[in-house]
């Protein structure tokens, strides 16, 4: 059965035409690799979900894992979610012991020795991307896995891929990120 592309995802074309930018357009010298969401390619099938809770926990339990696969029924779609690694994140700004930092690979990563489990990054995204391991007492987060992501390499369909951050697919990248907060606000436990 073949399901019409919901409305909000229309946006988001398949096929991307590339544009290169000189490094001062960029805004730097080089732009660093990002996690692109294709919530059209999504089968729902949670592997994404396993293997990051097993490659962190070495347990297959999706609570502890930093991709959360969220399925909409009515819309016959399913998107995996995850921290979205932001230039500007507000996670970083609130963390009152600075256990949050930029790494090499781009990814906002916590540094378990500094933090306090305060969980103010939980409330500071504003997509709801990091969660709390009540069982562990702490912060689930991605961290693009030190620049060698598995949900990526496990996705059956290529949902999620981790490739070279363009200004084409970062500016794709925040469209999907303002889309999600308009449509589904900020995320309530």
């Amino acid at each position: 059965m073949i399901h019409a592309i919901p409305v909000f995802l229309q946006a988001f074309p398949i096929q991307i035409k590339e544009v290169n930018l000189s490094a001062s357009e960029a805004g730097s010298k080089e732009l660093s690799k990002i996690l692109m969401i294709s919530p059209e390619k999504c089968i729902g099938c949670r592997s994404c979900e396993l293997i990051c809770s097993f490659s962190k926990e070495k347990e297959f339990n999706p609570k502890q894992s930093a991709v959360s696969v969220f399925s909409y029924d009515d819309a016959a779609i399913s998107i995996p979610m995850m921290c979205m690694q932001c230039e500007d994140a507000s996670c970083v700004k609130v963390c009152p012991v600075g256990a949050l930092q930029m790494n090499e690979p781009g990814a906002v990563k916590i540094d378990r020795e500094k933090c306090i489990v305060c969980k103010m990054c939980i409330s500071a995204c504003p997509l709801g991307n990091i969660s709390f391991d009540s069982r562990k007492k702490k912060i689930i987060k991605c961290d693009l896995c030190e620049g060698d992501p598995q949900c990526e390499k496990i996705c059956p369909t290529g949902a999620i891929h981790f490739g070279e951050g363009s200004s084409v697919n970062l500016a794709r990248k925040k469209s999907i990120a303002r889309k999600f907060n308009e449509l589904f606000g900020e995320v309530e436990e």
